[in-house]
């Protein structure tokens, strides 16, 4: 018999403002960003708005650390946690 053990991780919900994002080039480089800390991450990257919405296993702080390092300094919006 063969027991199979997973940690669960919660996935939690964030949406961001990143005011230097304003074209194509930066919603690819944020989202590259994003996917560093959680390469399963559901990223939604808006220029019109320099809004990015996500559903991830990463914390907050280290989105927003990646995003800062690759040159995206970013506030968080708003947060809702999901199971």
């Amino acid at each position: 018999m063969i027991i199979e053990h997973r940690k669960s991780r919660r996935v939690r919900m964030f949406r961001i403002s990143v005011p230097d994002m304003t074209c194509g080039g930066c919603v690819r480089r944020v989202t590259n960003a994003i996917r560093s800390v959680d390469p399963a991450a559901d990223v939604t990257a808006t220029p019109a708005t320099r809004e990015v919405t996500i559903a991830t296993h990463a914390s907050g702080q280290a989105v927003l650390t990646a995003l800062a390092e690759a040159g995206y300094p970013a506030e968080r919006n708003s947060r809702t946690a999901a199971a």
